[in-house]
């Protein structure tokens, strides 16, 4: 197993004492990243996603881990699934963003919202891997404000009939189904959730966003919804409280990405590690001069602090799993959440820094493996809560309700 995922493991036994299930799926991630590492490479330096990346993760039985037994998964612990997502990270963020909609917030909505016949339909090719999701929230107009969502439904019989866009929506076009927030027409911000299918008329991938700074192979796209007709019970929770669904969506998403950026921490220890070893200049390994000791320890700093606000999260939201409705807990997650993510994606970005500059001329290629971790690591920071939403729930969570700047 990879030196950096044992030793993480080894670190938290103490807190938590993983079942040989859990243990297993955890090799399994190890040795679905080893295999993914050079198509992930390959398909990076095309800026095209890579199928294999998905075939692998299907064949490790890598997309059931938080799903119930019931409905095809392992029903594994939040920490077994945050572990299993930075081992997978290590390779940068393409796949890992991929994972992060289809699971941490796709898969885990559907199983805490659901209709039992949605989940048995759903939950069962997701925890396969046959079918991918997206999540349709943002829109050119509404990032980190859903209020301002123009995307919207009237009521025709039993059907509802959707019109609008979305905008930098990850798996956008290689998606099956979109869980799709939309607004009554009738009513503002009367928001509710639908799974729509994109074999459905008047769906239309509208832009294939392949200009990005990073994240090459990850698929973004710009979305249009034509008149699509959606059956009532396509409906995710409740019609009119859409954004409970996509709330706690987005709890579960950070913990997802904030697991994704200590994953790409590890990425840029252990290539820092390797460069400092065989690199030489004036007569010596580079690793021998102290400017980069202190670079390497540095990263290794970040590693430690990134690491436990993450953990916690994860151990946070297996007691809130289990009483999703305590408003004290949904609070206590959301918190840890934020933490988790505001945090690692901080230190992920300045070690993918610290890397290059260790990597010297070579890292600022994107041949280079630190070239790529650096160009991820930015969107960390900004997708499923920018920095600084993330700052003032934090704040918030202080000074109390009363102080909610963002509402």
């Amino acid at each position: 197993m990879e030196e950096t995922f044992q030793q993480s493991i080894t670190d938290l036994e103490q807190f938590h004492k993983f079942t040989e299930e859990e243990m297993k799926i955890l090799e399994n991630a190890d040795r679905a990243a080893e295999e993914m590492a050079m198509p992930e490479y390959e398909h990076y330096l095309k800026h095209e996603l890579s199928t294999e990346s998905v075939e692998i993760a299907g064949k490790y039985g890598l997309f059931g881990i938080p799903i119930k037994k019931e409905y095809g998964g392992q029903d594994a612990s939040p920490l077994t699934l945050a572990l299993a997502q930075e081992r997978l990270s290590q390779n940068g963020l393409g796949f890992s963003t991929l994972y992060d909609v289809q699971i941490f917030i796709c898969g885990l909505a559907i199983q805490r919202w659901g209709r039992e016949e949605q989940k048995k339909e759903y939950l069962k090719e997701i925890a396969k891997g046959n079918k991918i999701f997206a999540f349709g929230l943002t829109e050119p107009d509404a990032g980190s404000d859903p209020s301002s969502m123009r995307t919207n439904y009237t009521k025709k019989g039993s059907k509802f009939i959707i019109n609008g866009t979305k905008y930098l929506i990850s798996n956008g076009s290689i998606a099956d189904f979109i869980i799709l927030f939309a607004t009554s027409a009738e009513e503002k911000n009367n928001i509710t959730a639908f799974i729509v299918d994109t074999k459905s008329e008047g769906f239309e991938v509208a832009m294939r966003l392949k200009e990005k700074i990073g994240l090459f192979t990850s698929d973004t796209d710009m979305l249009q919804f034509n008149n699509i007709e959606v059956p009532e019970e396509n409906i995710l929770g409740s019609l009119g409280k859409g954004l409970h669904v996509g709330y706690s969506s987005l709890i579960n998403g950070r913990l997802g990405i904030g697991s994704a950026s200590l994953g790409l921490i590890d990425g840029a220890l252990n290539a820092v590690i390797n460069r400092s070893r065989e690199r030489v200049q004036f007569g010596k390994p580079i690793g021998k001069h102290q400017l980069i000791q202190q670079h390497i320890s540095a990263i290794r700093q970040n590693l430690e602090m990134a690491r436990w606000p993450v953990y916690t999260a994860a151990l946070k939201k297996e007691i809130y799993d289990k009483n999703p409705d305590n408003k004290e807990l949904i609070a206590e997650m959301d918190l840890h959440s934020s933490l988790a993510k505001r945090i690692s994606s901080r230190l992920a970005f300045e070690s993918a820094d610290r890397a290059v500059q260790v990597f010297g001329g070579f890292g600022y290629s994107l041949l280079s493996p630190v070239g790529q971790l650096f160009c991820d690591s930015r969107v960390t920071r900004i997708y499923e809560g920018t920095d600084e939403i993330q700052d003032l729930k934090i704040a918030s969570s202080l000074l109390g309700k009363d102080f909610e700047a963002y509402k």
